[in-house]
């Protein structure tokens, strides 16, 4: 997280946060877990509806054609670098040296000051030649240029940032800050100017420019020009001082809000006698004489609400868990306040108005209409699944002659883990399908998947010294088999001390195209830039300049097109946190020993997975002309989408036969036990769903009010205001005591936009249900031939959606992908028909 981002930079679409972190990944923990027998048994019908048997033939997955991948050994050598440490050992690094993703300034810690002097040299030219235009053919150029200089700032500034997160030395965590710091200090210089939006202005005034501009040209202008009224670049100079007061002050409490994020009581005291569920747990090493101390966040919390059968004390410790300290629910306020006069000072109703004008709901009530007719749709599951808790909830008592109570907030973790036991038991599931699922092969699953449906695939390429941070770090060459390499994937995906818990993926470079003045222009300035760095520095760093596409690339991954044109290509890194094996498989192993397992991955590891590389393919894929618009750089509700999409294709059997098999044994795994798990992982996703959209309404009413000073404000409480969202619209009235709105870090975040992750995974379920999924004569849509790895299919996914990144509308997308032209326009109708469809899977 940033201690210093300014929230008026949205005008170089910087990438504020530090990564995309969605609601869905930040629920992924680590887990232990340990491999089964390969036995099978088909579910019985009378708890888990069966599956298809066309879905599955023979009960196991059978391994689809492979033909489409170019190289088999490409296709076993990516398995091997993740799962096997004696052919990483022989494998793992390429000879020669080079810096941090082959930058050519980051061969040393020192490296970051020249590379920010480097980036800063050539913004400061390209802002001269910004403000000296004049001509004509000048002001065609006005929108590459702004856009080469987000990318300028971009490239340090995320790279930076991501650096500070996740690099396990801190003298290089450290040398990163200056650099980090020096960037945002230039924009500050940027926002006191407006020479560069006038200079937008006139050519965006000027027909002749305009008809001579691209479609994507256009709409990068928009953006633009957008970005710079929101940034109030326009208003008078003590105006404009107001916002930046205000910008910098909503950063510093929303970073102090996420940070101190945690319950107000970090421990409770139990009496022994009252949770002897616990014995087992990590919780007994706290017993202090006849007590538990029991921590009130994290894994102890989650596994006392699934296993105390104490009512009383289940609700003493879930109060206990929700709730925060005063000072975090006044942080809170604080940050609302701010927001609102923000929005205020931008000519504003709301906060909620602001944020939405650039994202497909465009306004507070067409949010409204999407959240409504999804509470519509979603009610009768609710009601099922309550009617089953609740039923289990009374059988318990009557058998413990106690009185009978209705379901309460605190007793559905409880009696949701008591249905799940239940069904394992009765159905003889498995508690986990790890066996089937090393990290490698799940890997090599998602390459041949990818190839399947858009013709890339995964090679694995050896790092030079110095290229990575960690030794556990795979490069990927994201490889086309028309186009060749269109981008490059850091894989960190296994947990260690330190590191962050949650999966993410962090955009490192954005894909542009590079022009052959640009080229010349970054040559000249980095030679002179390189000369006073490598005297300062007294030689410290070798740095070669001695070719134009360095110069201009930093000598980071480019590709030339057919047209011979220069491209920046993405880079991107993906960060999990899987528990690995102690040693690892061993392909030495002496002979008829059992060899020590890889990392396996639990079903719920394997989803997180495909999810991030969602997210990781919509960057490759989606190859702009202008970083502004690369990839995942588009509109908050739609961002989501591709990953949720790729959650469904996780439990298609088309797919699981493409690498789903038994680590030691090669068994394909039994299609019923995903089956089940499924609908084990499903049986309760009304309820789910549910509290997403009271947090979704929560945030609504939060950023939907104006400010205290406003002649219309109502009086305000953050707290009342949770209690009487929770009461009308959550599964259960929450108790007094909690305040978990102070603990909701995502307020910060993603404020008034909570509501897109359910609306794109409306969206996702949509397309795989139009797109994906094939139905036989029967009616039967369990899936059917290849319609999950069709190419067809793929391709106008791809061409649809996945290459236009932020550069066209959203709903344009969807309304190409669905072939559906009603959707095209969006608005308030558009938005309650994506709410009807419902969330699925």
């Amino acid at each position: 997280m940033q201690t210093t981002v300014q929230f008026h930079l949205d005008m170089l679409k910087l990438s504020l946060k530090p990564s995309w972190t969605c609601p869905r990944c930040l629920q992924q923990q680590p887990r232990v877990r340990a491999a089964f027998s390969t036995a099978t048994k088909t579910p019985p019908a009378r708890l888990i509806k069966r599956a298809s048997r066309a879905a599955y033939p023979g009960h196991f997955l059978v391994s689809a054609s492979y033909s489409q991948t170019s190289s088999t050994k490409d296709d076993d050598v990516l398995r091997k670098v993740f799962d096997s440490p004696s052919f990483w050992k022989t494998y793992g690094q390429a000879s020669g040296r080079t810096g941090l993703f082959q930058n050519v300034y980051l061969q040393k810690a020192e490296g970051f000051k020249a590379f920010a002097s480097d980036a800063l040299a050539k913004a400061k030219r390209l802002v001269r030649k910004i403000q000296l235009i004049s001509d004509l053919d000048g002001y065609k150029g006005v929108v590459r240029d702004l856009d080469r200089l987000s990318d300028l700032l971009c490239r340090v500034i995320d790279l930076c940032d991501f650096v500070q997160t996740i690099h396990p030395d801190a003298q290089v965590r450290r040398a990163a800050t200056p650099a980090y710091a020096a960037m945002f200090e230039y924009m500050n210089v940027l926002n006191t100017t407006s020479d560069l939006y006038h200079q937008l202005k006139k050519a965006m005034d000027t027909p002749e420019v305009v008809d001579s501009w691209s479609e994507e040209e256009k709409i990068t202008a928009q953006i633009l020009m957008r970005d710079f009224s929101r940034s109030a670049i326009d208003l008078p100079p003590g105006q404009r001082e107001e916002f930046v007061r205000l910008s910098n002050q909503v950063n510093r409490v929303g970073y102090e809000f996420v940070s101190k994020v945690a319950p107000a009581k970090a421990y409770l005291e139990l009496p022994a006698r009252k949770v002897p569920e616990l014995n087992p747990t990590p919780a007994k090493l706290f017993q202090r004489r006849r007590n538990h101390v029991l921590s009130t966040s994290g894994p102890e919390t989650t596994m006392a609400l699934r296993s105390v059968r104490d009512e009383e004390v289940r609700k003493q410790i879930y109060v206990a868990s929700r709730a925060a300290h005063g000072r975090q629910i006044r942080r809170l306020e604080e940050l609302l306040e701010l927001r609102a006069e923000l929005a205020k000072l931008s000519g504003f109703r709301t906060y909620a108005d602001m944020a939405l004008e650039d994202k497909m709901a465009k306004t507070p009530e067409t949010v409204s209409k999407f959240l409504q007719a999804l509470l519509h749709q979603n009610r009768a599951r609710v009601q099922a699944e309550d009617s089953l808790l609740g039923q289990l909830k009374r059988e318990e008592q009557v058998m413990h002659l106690e009185a009978l109570s209705p379901l309460a907030a605190w007793d559905r973790d409880y009696y949701r883990a008591r249905w799940t036991s239940r069904v394992h038991k009765e159905t003889g599931q498995p508690d986990s399908l790890s066996a089937f699922f090393s990290l490698g092969t799940v890997m090599q699953g998602l390459s041949r998947l990818f190839t399947h449906l858009y013709g890339v695939r995964f090679v694995s390429r050896a790092p030079k010294h110095g290229e990575v941070w960690h030794d556990d770090v795979r490069c990927l060459d994201v490889m086309d088999e028309r186009e060749g390499r269109i981008g490059v994937m850091y894989c960190d995906l296994c947990a260690r001390a330190d590191k962050s818990p949650n999966a993410a993926h962090y955009t490192l470079r954005c894909a542009r195209r590079i022009s052959g003045e640009e080229m010349h222009e970054s040559e000249q300035v980095s030679a002179e830039t390189s000369a006073l760095e490598l005297n300062e520095l007294n030689n410290a760093i070798d740095i070669s300049r001695s070719d134009p596409i360095t110069a201009v690339t930093d000598g980071m991954a480019w590709t030339r097109n057919p047209q011979g044109e220069l491209h920046q290509l993405p880079t991107i890194a993906l960060i999990c946190n899987f528990t690995r094996s102690m040693d690892g498989a061993d392909d030495n192993a002496d002979a008829g020993a059992h060899p020590p397992p890889p990392t396996l991955l639990t079903f719920r590891e394997v989803q997180t997975l495909f999810h991030e590389m969602g997210h990781g393919m919509h960057s490759v894929l989606g190859r702009t002309e202008f970083q502004n618009v690369s990839g995942t750089r588009c509109a908050t509700d739609l961002s989501e989408l591709p990953s949720v999409l790729m959650e469904h294709f996780v439990r298609a059997p088309e797919v699981l036969a493409l690498f789903a098999r038994h680590w030691h044994t090669d068994v394909a795994l039994p299609y019923p036990y995903i089956h089940t798990q499924m609908a084990i992982d499903q049986r309760f996703e009304g309820s789910d769903i549910q509290t997403q959209i009271s947090l979704a309404i929560l945030d609504q009413v939060y950023h939907g009010r104006p400010p205290r000073s406003a002649a219309d404000a109502p009086a305000f409480s953050s707290t009342a205001a949770y209690h009487a969202v929770m009461e009308q619209y959550a599964l259960a009235p929450e108790p007094a005591g909690t305040s978990w709105h102070g603990l909701f870090g995502h307020l910060s975040g993603y404020g008034a936009t909570y509501y897109a992750y359910l609306f794109d995974r409306a969206l996702a379920g949509r397309i795989w249900k139009e797109l994906f999924q094939r139905k036989d004569g029967d009616g039967d849509s369990e899936g059917k031939g290849d319609g999950a790895i069709s190419r067809e299919a793929g391709a106008r996914f791809r061409e649809e959606v996945l290459r236009w990144g932020g550069s066209r509308d959203g709903w344009r997308c969807v309304a190409g992908v669905l072939n559906d032209p009603g959707l095209a326009e969006g608005g308030p109708a558009a938005m309650a028909r994506v709410g009807e469809w419902g969330v699925h899977g």
